[in-house]
């Protein structure tokens, strides 16, 4: 992998709080414009300026982005975002219950990226695209990292856990979710040169989170690289800001599924169809949470009131040696969401929606109960490993597969793609 420092562009200590945001993608417009409130320090300014407008513009009206500009440029000049003079790598490390995942900042190469050293498993929308490459021309940076993953590397872990011992540049608990966000600069000279190296011989990164961000990044880069008759390949451009975990430190909860009806299907007609294909237990009104891979948890409203159940995908109902058709997303998918149920594509589909593990079964419980919802499925998280295996093998993973918690927070830094 090619990978530099970079200088960043950073908030000082004393405001780190008030310019600190979610990502951009994980809230709309009017919670964000809650969030941010009277705080003109907020990073939503920038990656979210539609709440500078009235309620209802458009998020994507040129006017919006314009003001993304105006608002980037007054963060620079009133000092709230300040660049560093070396250039460094930082260690972005969240601790989440107890647990504490720590995360190499760097700026990845648009090379590997379109060369496929940097590895994708999810589809990308166009439109999602367009609308990251358009904030990302306006404003000439990267205002959010991506979530990348490789594998576990002990001498990259020993520099890491040298400089995590050591005082953060900042340290503060998000309030929002109670998540514990540490940041450290790595500027020796040594230490920046050994990074690189032992990146010169890592295979492969994994986008975990941020396949919109990473397409657009780079699309960018080469539009800037085609459009500079001087072009060298040094520049800032040929690189996007990510920030690089080791796989085994990283948790993936489940994405779950509601569907708002059974097809047409009356309750004992659905669960008979599903026994062709799973072994279904009736677990009663207590939550039941998947035990291993290849069971789910089904919730189900009933005229005698809601019912959990466990289904267990029956041998030979799935192949075993493809990594994306034995995942339980495709196996649910196929199985269920469109055997039984007639949901041929999760993106457009209105009669379904997902709700990531983070908010527990309660939440499926409580939308199944409110007759939003005729069912919940719950399916067991996948792991790491299998996503880089779906993702080695060229593949890609149906959509709403995985659910990374903790998010990264955007504003701790920033990379100018001009400089």
């Amino acid at each position: 992998m090619k990978i530099k420092p970079f200088r960043g562009l950073r908030p000082p200590q004393a405001i780190i709080e008030q310019v600190a945001s979610r990502p951009y993608d994980v809230l709309n417009s009017d919670e964000a414009r809650t969030e941010a409130g009277d705080n003109e320090k907020s990073l939503y300014h920038i990656i979210k300026p539609e709440i500078d407008f009235p309620i209802g513009t458009d998020e994507h009206d040129p006017c919006v982005y314009a003001k993304a500009v105006e608002n980037f440029n007054k963060f620079k000049n009133n000092g709230w975002l300040v660049q560093d003079k070396n250039e460094n790598y930082y260690i972005y490390a969240q601790t989440m219950n107890g647990r504490t995942q720590y995360g190499l900042v760097i700026c990845a190469s648009v090379e590997d990226y379109l060369g496929g050293l940097i590895k994708k498993h999810e589809l990308t929308r166009r439109d999602k695209e367009e609308d990251r490459m358009k904030h990302i021309r306006v404003n000439n940076a990267n205002m959010e990292p991506v979530f990348f993953a490789c594998h576990d590397n002990p001498a990259l872990d020993s520099i890491i856990a040298k400089y995590a011992e050591q005082k953060p540049e900042y340290d503060f608990i998000a309030p929002d979710d109670g998540i514990r966000h540490t940041f450290h600069i790595i500027d020796n000279r040594a230490d920046i040169d050994r990074i690189t190296e032992i990146f010169a011989d890592i295979p492969a990164m994994y986008i975990a989170d941020g396949h919109h961000r990473s397409a657009a990044a780079a699309l960018v880069g080469a539009e800037k690289a085609r459009n500079n008759p001087n072009h060298k390949g040094d520049e800032e451009y040929n690189f996007f800001m990510a920030v690089c975990f080791s796989a085994s430190q990283l948790t993936i909860l489940d994405y779950n599924r509601l569907v708002k009806d059974l097809n047409g299907l009356s309750d004992d007609e659905f669960i008979d169809l599903l026994k062709e294909n799973f072994t279904v237990v009736n677990k009663g009104n207590s939550n039941y949470k998947p035990s291993a891979p290849h069971n789910f948890s089904l919730y189900l409203s009933t005229d005698t009131g809601g019912q959990w159940y466990s289904l267990t995908a029956k041998d030979g109902t799935f192949d075993e040696t493809d990594p994306a058709a034995s995942l339980d997303v495709t196996i649910s998918s196929c199985l269920i969401l469109d055997r039984i149920l007639g949901i041929k594509d999760l993106r457009s589909d209105k009669r379904i929606d997902f709700v990531g593990g983070i908010r527990g079964l309660d939440e499926l419980k409580r939308r199944v109960d409110s007759g939003e919802m005729k069912l919940a499925l719950a399916l067991y998280p996948v792991s790491m490993n299998q996503l880089m295996a779906i993702a080695d093998s060229g593949n890609i993973m149906p959509p709403k597969t995985t659910w990374f918690e903790p998010k990264l927070r955007s504003g701790l830094v920033v990379h100018d793609i001009l400089f």
